[in-house]
């Protein structure tokens, strides 16, 4: 080598060693970058993440041995980190990633992460896809994700990101897929769709996003080009849907669901669309006929949903050979049962107005996987069906059908669940239903069967077939006509979790093989003529029993003590109970003072007395130095002067702060913590029941005595104490003490655009009391524009988790009726005890005070015009609930307002759907509540697993029609000739014996005569909705027959 070229070798070799230190200075930082990733990781249930990223002994340009992680093999840097469903567990700071200039992929789907999404994250340019979906990262969206230019897929689904999109997502003009399902996200849907570009795959739905899909066609043109999937199910969208023009530009599109919103108006004309496959718009305010064209095969559907709507006339002629689910249930659809189905396999048409003879079903194809007839007004006798040889699920409840069951649905093949509840069929029930080898559920309550249960050994030829374990785990035959014993092969069943035999004309002993269901969760005998004794060692599973009004006798199990009397009585008379009907007190004990003379007796009437009385003492010192106490906190309150609302310092609803003292815990309430003493101190209680009803007494000057309330005195299940509105007082707004180091942690969420606040502005919003109930405690809040709202603030550890109530509240706030109290908005905070609903607040007083307050009195007494408009009104809600698939749940006249001029008051329902936002615990308070005060449906008491259904709310409903044309309440206890008896059993047997007039209220009756036959119709209306479930009506029954009473 010559000496003039050594300085140019040198040269050379002083770059490559340069380029090799920086490319080994690059890997080390991206090998540390991964450690400091991999530090956020806290459980790795596979180890597959703590074995393998651990720092290299040796130099290696690529961590390739890390799992999950991909170099590239030109320039060995990190291009993608996939970790997707390994349960990880950990708080990521996505920060640590910058170093990895050239990641391409980044996968982290499935796990239980957590984490924000930091800024920083904008300027990795060089990522193409992020996937954090099914975790639970939190907090808002960074703007400079935007920034990302070569982005093609986002997945951020299914975590609990919050806040709106941000802007400038027209930036992304690579991204195909855009996935943000199930988070907390808002914004306008007319401002986020025209920003979209080039999308392939849309979805948002579980959301919160709200505003109207009414855009222009130059909105909706760069979506329209290239989307092929859009989902925007479960937010809060109003309005009507794009116009034809725009629908037309949607030439790909193949998928569109747009459920559970409030989308308004006529469905527009699909047939635009050449490549639509599914069409799901269910759970909407649409109306109008339903599309003959999507029907008959204008457009390639494969699924149509339009349930829960407000569609009506008649189905029109299913021509669509490709399509296979149809869902037209909970509508108003009319007419006939279509004539052929072509090659549908899903159907149902439940919860409608379809009247036809069911022998249509001859015609139908033998496609059919599921069908749902239930809840219509169809009629005649189920033929001999030979062709639906593919059937799983098939219910057609609640029609009037009747004749004998025909024995070819045992043998369907696949045939699991069969639901023929609530009929007319009469005559054995098919032993085929017995030797079924698939039918896991049979329902054939609330019919006329009669004969034996084919279980027995006398048929052993029939159940030759039968599997070593029959697969039957639901069996209910309640509520028919049904004789003979319960066979002993009843053992053989073992997979059994639910057997209802209640209320039939069952005899005989009951077999000790019962015991071998061991899985039995819930076993109702009641209302049979069973004798003998209850058989031993009945299974531990065991969650319900009912075996009242039987004949049984001898000693209850040591097992089933756990169980309460109501298990075994009324009726038994010959079983030896646990405890006497009027006493807890220990048998040994009961024993012996049966056992003492006269002079016992005396001395312990005389104990009893002295007891009553000086608890009497007690409480009368009680109450004086209360009211001393209440005094003096008026006399000084107010200053001497004449104190009105307002004259304080501006109190609020959330007054925050920071402090380890203990909360006062001296009320009942589990959420009474939040009080403060000083707000307490203020208020005035009264107690009913399970419900306490504050109001607060605006300060009064020296020497003026205690305002009093207003209304009659009524038994305790009377609702004038849970009328938050019954108590006749000035109201003074009180000062909420939040304990929450925090005032702005939580989060606003508003189910509509209708209204838009802070929390902020919540939080310094003057607050007064209006009630208590079961679900918590109800203020009225007023903003600073004036705006007034209802605040619930709900019990502690009765409510869903976040996601679970979130998506239960948005279709609860979707809903808008002029004779509903619609939900606004809800806030959810940091601590368990800050969970908000936000209502409209009515200006008007409930029910109850119209019907129950007497002199001086604030209202005039209803007219029967009057009260039949509210009962009607009140139907027109319930409708419109039930329609939509959601129960009341919690009706009563402290939920019922009548606002506006007395001459036309308007009906506003409110506390609909609260039981979905509710845990189990939840619930059974609710239910509790209403059986305290009389709304109970006496089916629920009984039930396993109860819960509001839509005839539990005919029975409420019911009762309150006896309560506007009585005006007695339902709790009141009534003293007649047959005793002491509540208000259904009085307004029954009044009419039982041909004085049903004697039961109307005396002030309506006497002076409205002319209006006797048609307050006799509706007391006739009143008894058929408190009917046993299976002969009570729907409330679309209930609401014609009220509508033909003429006045």
């Amino acid at each position: 080598m010559s000496l003039s070229l050594f300085p140019t070798f040198s040269l050379l070799l002083l770059l490559h060693l340069l380029l090799l230190h920086r490319h080994v200075s690059a890997a080390e930082e991206e090998v540390r970058s991964l450690l400091e990733f991999k530090k956020g990781i806290k459980s790795d249930p596979s180890n597959r993440i703590f074995s393998t990223w651990v720092s290299p002994s040796n130099f290696s340009p690529c961590p390739a041995d890390f799992h999950g992680v991909v170099c590239d093999a030109a320039t060995s840097s990190v291009v993608a980190i996939a970790l997707d469903r390994l349960g990880l567990v950990g708080d990521l700071k996505f920060s640590t990633l910058i170093p990895l200039k050239f990641l391409q992929n980044l996968t982290l789907a499935g796990n239980s992460l957590t984490g924000r999404l930091v800024p920083t994250l904008g300027v990795m340019s060089s990522l193409q896809v992020i996937d954090l979906s099914g975790n639970q990262f939190y907090g808002p969206i960074p703007a400079r994700l935007t920034d990302l230019w070569a982005l093609h897929s986002l997945n951020l689904s299914t975590n609990n990101f919050s806040g709106g999109f941000p802007t400038g997502i027209r930036n992304l003009q690579q991204l195909k897929v855009l996935d943000l399902h199930s988070n907390q996200l808002q914004g306008d849907a007319k401002e986020l769709i025209p920003e979209l570009r080039n999308v392939e795959y849309l979805d948002l739905s579980r959301n919160n996003f709200f505003g109207s899909l009414d855009l222009s066609v130059e909105n909706v043109s760069s979506l329209a080009n290239t989307v092929q999937y859009i989902n925007l199910s479960e937010n809060n969208l109003g309005g009507g849907f794009w116009g034809s023009d725009a629908m037309r530009l949607f030439r790909n599109l193949r998928v569109l669901d747009l459920g559970d919103n409030g989308i308004t108006g006529e469905l527009p004309e699909f047939e635009q669309l050449p490549n639509l496959n599914v069409l799901r718009l269910g759970s909407n305010q649409l109306f109008g006929s339903l599309p003959a064209g999507i029907l008959q095969g204008a457009v390639p559907l494969v699924e149509l949903d339009l349930s829960v709507n407000g569609f009506s006339g008649s189905i029109p002629k299913i021509n669509s050979t490709t399509l296979v689910t149809l869902n037209l249930s909970s509508n108003s659809i009319s007419g006939s049962l279509p004539p052929s189905l072509e090659n549908c396999q899903t159907v149902d048409l439940s919860r409608n107005h379809i009247s036809d003879d069911i022998s249509v079903l001859q015609n139908w194809n033998g496609n059919l996987v599921i069908l749902d007839l239930s809840s219509n007004g169809l009629t005649g006798s189920i033929p001999n069906l030979t062709q639906f040889q593919r059937l799983t699920f098939l219910s057609i409840r609640n029609n009037s059908l009747e004749g004998q069951l025909p024995s070819a649905f045992g043998s369907y093949p696949k045939l699991n669940m069969v639901d023929f509840s609530s009929n007319k069929f009469d005559g054995p029930i098919p032993y085929s239903f017995f030797s079924s080898m698939t039918i896991t559920n049979l329902n054939l309550s609330g019919n006329h069967l009669s004969g034996p249960i084919p279980l027995d050994g006398s048929h052993s030829s029939e159940l030759l077939v039968l599997p070593s374990i029959p697969p039957m785990e639901s069996l209910d035959l309640s509520n028919n006509i049904l004789t003979g014993g319960l066979p002993s092969d009843i053992g053989n069943w073992g997979r059994l979790k639910l057997l209802n035999l209640a209320r039939n004309n069952l005899s005989g002993i009951l077999p000790s093989e019962l015991s071998k269901l061991t899985v039995l969760e819930f076993l109702d005998l009641s209302h049979n003529n069973f004798n003998g004794p209850i058989p031993d060692k009945l299974p531990s599973s065991l969650k319900f029993l009912a075996l009242a009004y039987n004949n049984l006798s001898g000693k209850i199990p040591e097992n089933l003590k756990s169980f309460p009397d109501s298990s075994f009585t009324p009726g038994n008379n010959e079983l030896e109970h646990r405890h006497s009907s009027s006493s807890n007190v220990p048998k040994q004990i009961e024993d012996q003072a049966r056992h003492k003379g006269s002079k016992s007796n005396i001395r312990i009437a005389i104990i009893v007395a002295s007891v009553g009385a000086a608890l009497m003492i007690a409480f009368v010192l009680i109450a004086y130095r209360r009211a001393r106490f209440q005094d003096f906190r008026g006399s000084t309150a107010g200053g001497g002067d004449h104190a009105k609302v307002g004259r304080f310092s501006r109190p609020s609803l959330f007054n925050f702060h920071s402090t380890t003292e203990p909360p006062p815990t001296s009320l009942s309430f589990s959420n009474d913590h939040l009080l403060t003493s000083n707000s307490r101190s203020l208020s005035g209680q009264m107690e009913s029941n399970t419900e306490i009803i504050e109001h607060i007494a605006a300060p009064v000057s020296h020497g003026q005595q205690d305002p009093t309330t207003s209304g009659r005195k009524s038994s305790p299940g009377s609702p004038i104490g849970s009328s938050p509105r019954f108590i006749d007082t000035v109201e003074q707004a009180v000062a909420l003490d939040v304990y929450s180091p925090d005032r702005l942690a939580g989060e606003l969420f508003f189910l509509d655009a209708s209204i838009t606040f802070t929390a902020e502005e919540l939080s310094r919003a003057p607050a007064e009391v209006l009630g208590r109930s079961s679900h918590g405690t109800l203020y009225k809040a007023t903003l600073d524009n004036g705006h007034m709202l209802t605040v619930k603030w709900l019990r502690v550890g009765l409510v869903k988790n976040k996601k679970d109530f979130a998506k239960e509240v948005k279709k609860i706030g979707s809903f808008r009726h002029q004779n509903i109290v619609s939900l606004r908005a809800y806030y959810w905070g940091p601590r368990e005890q800050e969970r908000l609903v936000l209502a409209d607040y009515v200006l008007g007083d409930s029910l109850a005070l119209h019907l129950y307050e007497t002199t001086p009195r604030r209202y005039s007494p209803l007219s029967f015009t009057q009260r039949l408009k509210v009962a009607v009104e009140v139907a027109r809600c319930l409708m419109y609930l039930h329609d939509r698939g959601l129960p009341h749940g919690n009706l009563k006249p402290t939920n019922i307002f009548l606002a506006g001029p007395p001459a036309d008051y308007t009906v506003h329902v409110s506390d609909y759907g609260l039981h979905r936002l509710m845990t189990t615990a939840g619930i059974a308070e609710q239910l509790l509540n209403l059986g305290a005060f009389g709304y109970r449906a006496p089916e629920l008491a009984t039930s396993a697993k109860p819960g509001p259904t839509f005839k539990a709310d005919v029975y409420a409903f019911g009762v309150i029609l006896m309560e506007l044309l009585t005006r007695r309440s339902a709790g009141d206890i009534i003293s007649g000739q047959s005793g002491a008896v509540d208000l259904t059993d009085w307004v029954r047997l009044c009419d039982q014996e041909g004085r049903g007039m004697d039961c109307i209220d005396r002030d309506m009756a006497g002076g409205e005569e002319q209006h006797s036959r048609a307050m006799d119709e509706t007391l006739a209306v009143s008894l058929r909705c408190i009917l046993p479930v299976n002969e009570r009506p729907n409330i679309r029954q209930v609401l014609d027959d009220l509508c033909l009473i003429s006045v």
